[in-house]
């Protein structure tokens, strides 16, 4: 195991989930349950009929035949769609569950941010959760308290640090578990979703950190739903599909495969309960899209065909100046441009409140060939302030054809950039 931080062999992790189970709501069910039970055994037996029968339980494998390696060092996107086992692995790697069959083996402390703030001791000041999450990672006192300025810093709760936890608001919260997860340094650090949380400051905040980390030589095992955060910071990615490893390699490869397939970010977004939709006190995302040339929703787009990006939100309160706009990157996470609602008809003025659909369209022979993703964001004007910013709100993929029609022409190899416009050229032949 030289220079192996993580090695993986023949894992498997085995449920079992009850086909049925009988509730009993109140007291006098109960006792009527218990009562009929006898009876109902007595039956069976004349009948033949195993007793438990009801209660028998279905297999189920989160997890099968995973195998893989991990060096000290690498950074290690772990990616598929929900159900596809990635917190399973994760909680293994942590050894918050035991794997059913296989071997685990690690080489270092592990520290993990798994449900960010759910390993706080909520009567627990935040200057003792500090300290106690450092000894639970197997670090000294001194080693914590050489981090502790930075972790209180990084987290923004400088007045609040010997305050119970249980008085903290979620952000708060949110803010000093990853601050603690990321400053103690343990050599193996395994990190799910928690980009995902906090305001869009905060996240790019974490970003940055998470890169910092990547780049100190620690080894990190990291889940996200967000392919540009996976390509930007992953050089490495593994693909889950139902329990088992479908891909291993580059990051970006990794990512154009799982978009192509269909499994990753979709090219329709849609909040049906507005409670759980992205939003503030003005405005609340209620759906994103990609629609093709012929107005379909469509995650693969011709590259010789123009597409629409689509923002449905509703305006909940009237008298505000808005600003729509989408973000787009590329699979390596690079931002490519933003493009900001330029309409007219509602430039500069007050929008009254009700149901709106900003729609942008990006012309043809414009966009590379690749997988492209969005950002979905809107802010109020005077003043300014984010409503909604949500990352990876829709993907697509752009298919660049053979037909010669296309800018690539008659050159059947690689085209490198990030855009790929069919420009006007002309040739003369000078006379000798």
């Amino acid at each position: 195991m030289n220079n192996l931080a993580i090695q993986a062999k023949n894992i498997g992790k085995q449920y079992h989930i009850a086909k049925e189970r009988r509730k009993y709501t109140t007291l006098r069910d109960v006792l009527t349950e218990k009562t009929k039970a006898p009876f109902r055994r007595a039956y069976n037996l004349l009948h033949g009929q195993a007793s438990g029968a009801a209660e028998l339980d279905e297999i189920f494998w989160a997890l099968r035949d995973i195998d893989f390696e991990v060096k000290e060092g690498e950074v290690v996107g772990l990616i598929g769609r929900n159900g596809a086992g990635k917190s399973t692995l994760l909680k293994l790697l942590s050894r918050i569950t035991e794997p059913t069959e296989g071997v685990i083996r690690l080489r270092g402390r592990v520290g993990s941010l798994l449900e960010v703030g759910t390993g706080f001791h909520q009567e627990l000041t935040g200057r003792e959760n500090v300290y106690l999450n450092g000894a639970i990672l197997g670090m000294q006192r001194e080693e914590i308290t050489r981090q502790f300025d930075a972790i209180v810093s990084f987290a923004e709760v400088e007045k609040f640090i010997d305050t119970p936890v249980k008085h903290y608001s979620s952000g708060m919260r949110v803010r000093l578990a990853f601050a603690v997860a990321a400053h103690l340094n343990p050599e193996i650090l395994l990190v799910d979703e928690v980009l995902a949380v906090g305001d869009a400051r905060f996240q790019r905040k974490c970003l940055n950190q998470m890169q910092t980390v990547g780049q100190s030589g620690r080894t990190v095992i990291f889940v996200s739903h967000n392919m540009s955060t996976i390509t930007r910071l992953c050089e490495r990615t593994i693909l889950l599909e139902d329990g088992r490893i479908a891909a291993d390699g580059p990051a970006h490869q990794i990512v154009a495969q799982y978009m192509a397939s269909g499994s990753g970010t979709s090219a329709e977004r849609v909040w049906r309960n507005p409670v759980r939709a992205p939003g503030a006190e003005v405005a609340r995302l209620r759906a994103a899209r990609v629609r093709d040339d012929q107005g379909r929703v469509s995650a693969t787009i011709d590259i010789r065909r123009p597409l629409t990006l689509e923002m449905e939100y509703d305006v909940l309160r009237g008298g505000y100046i808005l600003l729509p706009h989408f973000h787009f990157y590329n699979e390596e996470g690079i931002t490519l441009f933003t493009s900001v609602d330029l309409d007219p008809e509602w430039r500069q003025r007050v929008r009254p409140d009700g149901r709106y659909t900003s729609v942008v369209e990006i012309p043809a022979n414009f966009l590379a060939e690749g997988s492209f993703f969005v950002r979905a964001s809107l802010i109020t004007l005077e003043p300014t302030i984010v409503q909604f910013t949500e990352p990876d709100v829709v993907a697509f993929h752009v298919v660049d054809s053979m037909d010669g029609d296309s800018a690539r022409g008659d050159w059947a190899g690689p085209l490198n950039g990030v855009v790929r416009p069919r420009l006007t050229w002309r040739t003369q032949l000078s006379p000798d």
